[in-house]
């Protein structure tokens, strides 16, 4: 009898919902093997048995030549002794198995897939039986995270679970050989979910939708992950009519477009930005430029662009049906929740939409569109959600006990972490009233229960008026508070799995110091653990605070009269003349009297809050509507035009490296007075950041800091600024690390976070804390502490 031997096999990673016991099936079958594999609690679990080179080319394999979709973390292999899959027994999938106790590290869930392109050609073939199925999809591609209510991954526990398989679905189900073997959300016309409006279904209801877009309407359409608002990108009364009634005036809307040449029509793509608009999380790519063919209030005060391509087969039939680019936002009012149940869509969005495109398959989780950008060949996360998350990213440092940490408050989101995987959730939008603390707390919920992940420990942000700040204070876990700047550098460092000290550049908006004042514009010296402050920008006064944030105008009197003496001079009056004139009298006057007698003008050191004071400076922006608007207003101000950086100071002060703007300000106003254009004094001031930045970086180096530097936070979605610093500094010889996977912005906060806070439990920081005491670093808070 010919030598054989047996193998028992695990793998853990994301190997349920991505067509993995099927790959196995037709490995072992091509390799003439017998055996079994069967899903079990997150992982694949099997034995197999034949010749042994047989058996060795299948366990390496199944690390080499998983699916696409897969992610193998880990095979573990032990033989078989005694009884093992007998000779010509053939191989076949088991039952899943349930839940045992979790081993190998959090299961891991799949983020759903775009559309393939086998499904595309089947959704566009007459002959075939899914023609024009709005919800087709294989073992390659559909719904995952947004379906599934349990692990391991059986169609009972997906939300499709009340949708039999027709007997022709059965058969490619159970068939070894076809795309669909064992694809769990499968269906087609017979037995699939169907489109409504109002009384009409099926096709009939998508003709519904497209004639009410034709016509200058705005449809709520019914997408994987919540409701999506829906309208003709190219009508300016379709676009204003959606602004108004979302009560969004400015911040630019996405535009979903049919295919590549409707993208190069619109906008200019290189090939990192082509490759991301194809992949298979099909996020909206931001696009420099953007072409005649779109109304200029898709983006008013913007040159670039937000595409993405169809995600869905419904998606391709509207885009097919009417012929143009249209705007896809998600469905809710603004800083509300996406609604995702249809009887909430219909009370949330009565006043926004026309009519709704619905369908009868739950929606199991919340899911925005991704959203990134490519800067040379690099790629930026600005909104990790549908297509990317809840996909694991690596802790550079494994947490030995469960965590979770639960971020700030704007752009929400929050980690859980074991070992060395942290699961970063999706996107949840500004944690700001009851409505999003609720969807957050299911999201948690949820997540928790897939990854079986419970927390012993849960991290937070100092500022004690955060609602995630609150919630981690009511929960009966030992607190591990993390400083703002610390959590955005330290989870560019995780992602790159950097364990040894760097130096931290933190550019935002605001967040709470450990001395009790607002930070923003940050040189930190760190490791995981911890950091000390070792340069800053002079301090200015907000305001009216959150007041200040809302206004830039207000930020801009604040820096004229108020910013932190450091020895310069302060701008000449009448350099400012044609600035005050254009303010009514009143209101600066009020907003002088807070500065110069210290009422409700909470200091910052902050980065984003200059960028708004010279946006306002320039006549950009006196108000605005969303956070950052000002300071993109002046990115697209600059272009990429060129200029001489303006004047700009660096000083010691206490034992730090201090960027006094001062002298920034006073030329800016003196080249505006001398008639220089505003695209030129924007692009100075990019310029002058660049080269603060690069100072401030060189005097830490030269007082002893490492050579390799973690960039994060917001104000480093300004490609301008990004690339000028990253240019700078390379000039210097240091090593640049910029978030990739990880959002630059506040949405990477809560991984930056849990990286902390596995490093600090690791080294043992943190023994002793009392179960439900904090042990709270910040000395001295400031009364009214801005959120934004």
């Amino acid at each position: 009898m010919p030598e054989r031997s047996a193998l028992r096999f695990e793998v853990f990673g994301t190997v349920q919902g991505v067509g993995f016991r099927p790959f196995v099936h037709r490995l072992a079958t091509g390799l003439g093997l017998d055996g079994w594999a069967a899903n079990a609690g997150g992982h694949v679990r099997g034995e197999v048995a034949g010749p042994p080179c047989a058996v060795e080319e299948f366990t390496e394999r199944l690390r080499t030549d998983a699916p696409v979709l897969a992610r193998v973390r880990q095979v573990r292999v032990t033989a078989v002794r005694g009884h093992f899959p007998l000779p010509a027994s053939g191989f076949g999938i088991r039952h899943s198995e349930a839940a045992r106790a979790r081993t190998g590290g959090p299961r891991e869930i799949p983020p759903d897939a775009a559309i393939c392109a086998a499904c595309l050609s089947e959704l566009w073939d007459p002959a075939d039986r899914r023609f024009r199925h709005p919800f087709i999809n294989c073992t390659d591609c559909g719904p995952r995270a947004t379906v599934i209510d349990d692990l391991p991954y059986d169609r009972i526990r997906t939300t499709m679970r009340s949708f039999p398989l027709c007997a022709a679905c059965a058969a490619e189900y159970d068939d070894p050989t076809d795309r669909r073997f064992h694809a769990e959300p499968l269906a087609c016309p017979d037995c699939g979910p169907r489109l409504s409006w109002d009384e009409l279904s099926g096709e009939a209801a998508l003709r519904a939708a497209v004639k009410a877009v034709e016509s200058g309407g705005i449809v709520a359409v019914k997408g994987v992950g919540g409701y999506q608002l829906v309208c003709d990108a190219t009508d300016r009364a379709a676009v204003r009519a959606l602004r108004e009634r979302k009560h969004r005036p400015a911040k630019p809307f996405a535009v979903m477009v049919q295919d590549l040449g409707t993208v190069r029509e619109l906008a200019r793509m290189s090939r990192t930005e082509r490759a991301l608009l194809e992949s298979p999380a099909r996020p909206v790519v931001l696009l420099a430029g953007r072409g005649p063919g779109l109304a200029p209030e898709v983006g008013p005060g913007v040159r670039g662009v937000g595409l993405f391509l169809p995600t869905t087969g419904l998606h391709h039939l509207l885009l097919r049906e009417l012929a143009r680019p249209l705007v896809v936002t998600s469905g809710n009012l603004a800083d509300e929740p996406i609604a995702t149940a249809d009887t909430e869509a219909r009370r949330s969005l009565a006043t926004v939409a026309d009519g709704f495109l619905a369908h009868d398959r739950p929606i199991r989780a919340r899911y925005d569109d991704s959203v990134v950008q490519a800067v040379g060949r690099s790629v930026l996360t600005v909104r990790r959600a549908r297509g990317l998350a809840p996909a694991p990213l690596p802790l550079a440092v494994a947490a030995p006990t469960p965590l979770v940490a639960v971020g700030a408050q704007l752009k929400h989101t929050f980690t859980l972490a074991d070992g060395h995987g942290a699961h970063l959730s999706p996107h949840g939008g500004d944690l700001a009233d009851a409505a999003t603390l609720d969807a957050f707390t299911r999201a948690y919920d949820d997540l928790v229960r897939l990854t079986g992940v419970t927390p012993r420990a849960v991290a937070h942000d100092l500022h004690p008026g955060y609602l995630s700040t609150q919630w981690a204070r009511d929960r009966s876990l030992p607190r591990i508070p993390v400083q703002h700047h610390h959590a955005h550098v330290a989870a560019c460092a995780a992602e790159h799995g950097l364990r040894t000290p760097f130096v931290g550049v933190a550019y935002d908006g605001l967040g709470l110091g450990d001395d009790g004042t607002l930070w923003g514009g940050e040189v930190l010296v760190a490791d995981l653990t911890g950091y000390r402050r070792a340069g800053r920008f002079a301090t200015a006064p907000l305001p009216g605070g959150e007041a200040a944030v809302r206004h830039p105008y207000r930020m801009a009197l604040g820096c004229l009269h108020g910013t932190e003496l450091l020895g310069g001079p302060r701008p000449y009056p009448w350099l400012t003349r044609s600035f005050n004139e254009r303010l009514d009298p009143s209101e600066a006057a009020v907003v002088r009297s807070m500065v110069a007698r210290g009422i409700n003008a909470p200091r910052a050191s902050s980065a984003g809050r200059l960028f708004d004071a010279v946006a306002s400076l320039l006549g950009l922006v006196d108000s605005v509507s969303y956070e950052g608007e000002a300071a993109a207003a002046l990115e697209t101000a600059a272009g990429a035009v060129r200029a001489l950086p303006l004047d700009h100071r660096v000083v010691r002060v206490d034992g730090l490296w201090v960027y006094d703007p001062g002298p920034t300000l006073i030329d800016l106003l003196h080249r505006q007075h001398s008639g220089e254009s505003v695209p030129e004094l924007a692009a100075a001031f990019h310029l002058t950041l660049a080269a603060v930045t690069a100072e401030l970086v060189a005097h830490a180096v030269a007082d002893g800091a490492p050579r390799t530097v973690c960039l994060g936070g917001g104000c480093f979605v300004n490609r301008r600024l990004l690339a000028e610093v990253g240019r700078r500094l390379r000039a210097q010889g240091l090593r640049v690390l910029v978030p990739e996977a990880v959002p630059v912005g506040d949405g990477g906060i809560s991984y930056g976070q849990a990286a902390v806070a596995a490093a600090r439990l690791a080294k043992g920081l943190v023994k002793g804390l009392a179960k439900g005491l904090a042990t709270n670093p910040v000395k001295n808070p400031a009364k009214n502490l801005v959120k934004g």
